[in-house]
């Protein structure tokens, strides 16, 4: 999506619910701020800023991020602050009102809103100029403020679409420059004492978010209860520090000057109070780890490093330098989870609202289904251990270069493996000579399992794969070479053979629906997959020898040979990668590698349906399978691509 053209804000016509008197607030506008009335001739135009943007199907996360931030719930009101454009002549104004109707006391302050920007913008620090504050309702039916409209670039896609890496890197490094300025603003000089309850913010924000989502909730979450209990156990010990904080601090409430990539007006303070300065950094931050059952930007997309973007131990690094703090921010979990739970909260607050029918928006009920992932992202947050410091670079040496994420990944994984893999060995070890006569033999220890859940909570899980991981080839080289030294370890961090080729095929083949069905299961190490090249009377490793042919015969295949040997094929694996001949005759003959097919079928369809365990199979009949088994694609280039991650 592009950002928002200088001069031609996202508005609409003004809204039935929140129509007013232009002509009253015309006259008084033209009567209290200087200019406005300059040319009596110029009708003013009153215009709505619009929410169509963030109803795009493709821009769910914006959809969440919206809520978050303009629709905060209220069980009286559920509405937020009503923006207008206002165009007088050759000026424009922006104007915030409270929503009509009854409200909660402490519910939509505007004049917090305008106290607030006219302190930071007499501080110097980038808002738009506040105007004029209105507490007479007689004139538009409630209070309002208005300040100068600041033309410049909003982006609303985090990824920012169109720009070069370095000037992606230049806005993010713009934003958090600007984050670190406002929490070094001095509350007294700002005079803003008593703007906000002060020591103890993370307490009361887990007390008052857990409170919200109960009076919200209309099923039982785990996840949420869980999270909540942590966040309260867990609480910084310095809950006392006080800073201005933002409250909804990202991208699209920034406006960037039309061509520099410099900041020129931080909006929306509905949420600003005094609190801790780092949950301004972790909402920021929220988009680095953000779940992949939850769509974001751009059909999907999910932040890897590939983008250009900074890592976020890069953008610490930029924070902290700036506030001239230490980079290691030892309670840098707890802020990510707070994130988290607040999120959940909200999610949960927005799908109540539409239960009860009070939610004008009909896609509130899409939220429904991403309270759960939130807290689970949360409370897997939560459980990590984090390293917000930037490791030492020494590249004297060094003839192909690791990136930054790149090392904080292998130092995470060679913790991980002295901490927890290799102590494990004798375990595992053991389990397998006890079962070495029993079927369990090919089953896994429990071990694994509680090793699993451990690396993936530690976000060291499916490293193998550069578009969900983000590591580059040499990363994950130096990676593999650490993980080798323990036979199991791959299959701790789902990076084991043949899972990774087999991962690798449906991410680059597969459709739509074969993804759905088996490449999401596999990438949650839920199920585990087989690779079946290898022929008894053949060497297969010479795709010119493969005697097991592939026809189709209407709507199925027909699959005729016998493999044996098949990597992981035992009663566990839920898929099937079958390397054979396509004969489009319908008989066996030659097999040419031009005619290589590789095929995906699923356990239990009439295809390869094997039973016992043993790894070696000797089928001698043609076995049939529905045409949604094959994968999409050229076989000879899929078995390509297949092989260059190593034969399994």
């Amino acid at each position: 999506m592009e950002p928002r053209v200088p001069g031609q804000p996202d508005t609409t016509e003004v809204r039935p619910q929140h129509r007013f008197d232009r002509h009253a607030l015309e006259a008084y506008l033209s009567q209290h701020v200087p200019g406005f009335g300059a040319d009596p001739r110029a009708a003013l135009r009153v215009t709505q800023f619009s929410l169509t943007f963030c109803l795009d199907p493709y821009t769910w996360n914006k959809v969440l991020l919206f809520w978050a931030s303009q629709n905060r719930w209220d069980s009286r009101s559920g509405q937020s602050n009503p923006t207008f454009y206002l165009q007088k002549g050759t000026r424009g104004y922006v104007l915030r009102k409270k929503p009509p109707g009854l409200l909660l006391p402490k519910a939509h302050k505007i004049d917090r809103e305008f106290r607030v920007q006219q302190a930071l913008f007499s501080a110097g620090f980038p808002v738009p100029r506040p105007l004029l504050y209105c507490s007479d309702v007689s004139i538009i039916g409630t209070e309002f403020y208005l300040m100068e409209y600041v033309q410049g670039r909003i982006f609303r896609d985090f990824s920012l679409p169109g720009l070069s890496q370095a000037e992606r890197s230049a806005i993010y490094v713009a934003m958090v420059e600007t984050l670190a300025r406002l929490h070094s603003l001095s509350i007294s000089s700002l005079q803003l004492q008593g703007y906000g309850t002060g020591a103890g913010y993370c307490r009361r924000q887990v007390s008052t978010w857990t409170k919200q989502y109960e009076a919200a909730a209309h099923q039982d979450i785990p996840a949420m209860r869980q999270l909540s209990e942590w966040l309260m156990k867990n609480l910084p010990d310095n809950d006392n520090e006080e800073s201005l904080i933002h409250g909804d601090f990202k991208l699209d409430n920034i406006v960037f000057h039309h061509k520099e990539c410099r900041v020129i007006a931080v909006l929306d303070w509905e949420l600003s109070t005094i609190g801790h300065p780092l949950s301004d950094v972790a909402h920021l931050s929220m988009f680095y780890f953000w779940p992949r059952t939850i769509p974001m930007i751009n059909r999907g997309s999910h932040f890897h490093t590939s983008t250009g973007l900074p890592s976020m131990e890069e953008l610490i690094s930029v924070y902290c330098h700036c506030r001239g703090i230490p980079s290691h921010l030892p309670n840098w979990n707890f802020f990510l989870a707070l994130s988290y739970f607040k999120f959940a909260g909200i999610s949960q607050g927005v799908y109540s609202r539409y239960l009860m029918g009070n939610n004008s928006s009909e896609d509130s009920f899409l939220v429904a289904n991403t309270v759960q992932p939130l807290a689970e992202t949360g409370l897997q947050l939560a459980r990590r251990s984090f390293n917000t410091e930037l490791p030492p670079v020494d590249n004297t040496r060094q003839l192909f270069m690791q990136t930054m994420k790149g090392q904080e990944v292998l130092r995470k994984v060679k913790h991980f493996m002295q901490r927890h893999i290799l102590p494990a060995e004798k375990e595992v070890h053991e389990y397998y000579v006890q079962n070495e006569n029993s079927a369990d033999i090919w089953r896994q220890p429990s071990v694994m399992d509680k090793l699993k859940e451990m690396a993936k909570a530690e976000g060291l899980w499916n490293l193998f794969l550069p578009a969900v991981s983000g590591l580059s080839q040499v990363d994950y080289a130096l990676i593999a070479e650490e993980t080798g030294k323990c036979h199991f370890a791959p299959n701790v961090f789902n990076c084991q053979a043949p899972d990774t080729g087999n991962m690798e095929v449906l991410h680059l083949y597969g459709s739509e629906e074969q993804k759905r069905r088996w490449l999401e299961p596999l990438l949650q190490g839920s199920i585990t997959s087989a690779f079946c090249m290898t022929e008894p009377d053949v060497a297969s490793s010479d795709a010119t020898n493969i005697k097991c042919s592939i026809w189709r015969d209407g709507d199925s295949y027909v699959v005729n040979g016998r493999k044996w040997w098949s990597s992981e094929e035992q009663s566990r694996a839920s898929i099937q990668t079958l390397q054979a001949s396509w004969d489009p005759n319908g008989h066996r003959g030659f097999p040419s590698p031009e005619l290589q097919s590789l095929a995906g079928f699923c356990q239990g369809t009439e295809a390869l349906l094997f039973m016992s365990p043993p790894s070696w199979r000797d089928r001698t009949q043609a076995s049939k399978t529905s045409l949604s088994g094959r994968l999409l694609g050229r076989g000879k280039s899929q078995l390509q691509n297949r092989h260059c991650f190593g034969k399994n």
